[in-house]
């Protein structure tokens, strides 16, 4: 009998330690319109504000003034909207010059998935699981200064020093009463640590390349079971465009394995193209992207902008698919000269 009640406890903080790590913010595909209609193969562009988000060193190859309103959402329902499911909405401000920009970015993560029984199998028979539900929600506030240095013709080094303000909130509740919604609603103690990005940036010629390092200093909200980490994330870029300028193909590959909203594994692969009519009135991005963990679910994108008067554009994106965790929608005015 003690052995059986020692084996349970130790299954029980098994649990809890798996569900604690498994709860890590991961949110790097939340930001950025002109980057969602590409599926993320924005690293080695990132050539407008949001460059502060995808990769500080972009900032140097963009206009000499950008600024960006946003918005966003991303939902991963689940199988007949069951559980695991995921949503993820966000919105935002950056302004950019070529050497500095200054951005805030609010998102929020909700999740929903079972919560694992402890229970012993009776005999005979399978564990039919538990019925309950894990709620969880994770808001960020991020506060950011892009500051880039050129060194010689070729390479750009950047970096983004954020103050980032957050909570973590997480219950658990029987399957009839959960849902994203009520995930959206809980409300936790909330956090502020200082953080960093850096990002280079390396053309020549029609080529370029792209490196991004998210949260060098890794930081932390909530305790124990309630915890959610920003942990360090490489992601590695590449990039071709035209003469012109008026076309180009990226690819963007994570070369650090992140964890999603449910908890699931992920390191993403994406491939995508922007291209600009004579005169950039209209722009038009398509992309796909996979997370190479899962490569059976591919999510498909696409995005368009236009010119409603000279120098301000509406962006809009939106993404479908297989993949669940990508579908969603952007919106977006940007001001550029």
């Amino acid at each position: 009998m003690k052995k059986t009640l020692l084996v349970r406890a130790a299954i029980a903080a098994a649990l809890v330690e798996v569900s604690a790590a498994a709860a890590s913010a991961q949110m790097s595909e939340a930001v950025g319109i002109r980057a969602q209609g590409m599926s993320g193969a924005f690293t080695a562009i990132a050539d407008d504000s949001t460059a502060s988000w995808w990769n500080p060193a972009g900032i140097a190859s963009g206009p000499y003034f950008n600024a960006i309103i946003e918005f966003g959402s991303q939902r991963q329902p689940g199988p007949e909207r069951a559980v695991p499911a995921s949503e993820t909405g966000s919105r935002g401000f950056s302004i950019a010059y070529p050497a500095a920009a200054l951005s805030y970015y609010r998102v929020q993560v909700s999740a929903i998935r079972p919560v694992p029984t402890t229970a012993a199998p009776s005999a005979g028979r399978q564990d039919e699981g538990s019925t309950d539900i894990r709620l969880q929600s994770f808001v960020l506030n991020q506060f950011g200064a892009t500051v880039g240095q050129s060194l010689g013709r070729h390479l750009v080094l950047a970096s983004t020093v954020k103050l980032v303000r957050a909570s973590v909130a997480a219950e658990v509740r029987p399957a009839a009463a959960a849902s994203l919604d009520a995930a959206a609603d809980l409300d936790g103690p909330t956090d502020t640590h200082a953080g960093l990005d850096i990002g280079a940036m390396a053309r020549f010629g029609q080529l370029r390349l792209g490196l991004m390092v998210r949260n060098v200093s890794e930081s932390s909200f909530g305790e124990g079971d309630h915890e959610a980490l920003l942990d360090r994330h490489f992601r590695a870029g590449v990039a071709f465009s035209s003469r012109s300028n008026l076309t180009i193909v990226a690819a963007d590959f994570d070369l650090t394995t992140t964890i999603g909203a449910t908890g699931s594994e992920e390191r993403r692969a994406a491939v995508g193209g922007e291209g600009w009519s004579t005169g950039k009135r209209f722009g038009f991005r398509g992309g796909a992207s996979v997370n190479t963990l899962d490569a059976a679910r591919v999510a498909f994108s696409g995005g368009v902008s236009a010119a409603v008067r000279a120098g301000t554009y509406v962006d809009v994106a939106a993404a479908v698919g297989t993949d669940d965790s990508r579908r969603g929608w952007g919106f977006a005015l940007r001001v550029t000269f």
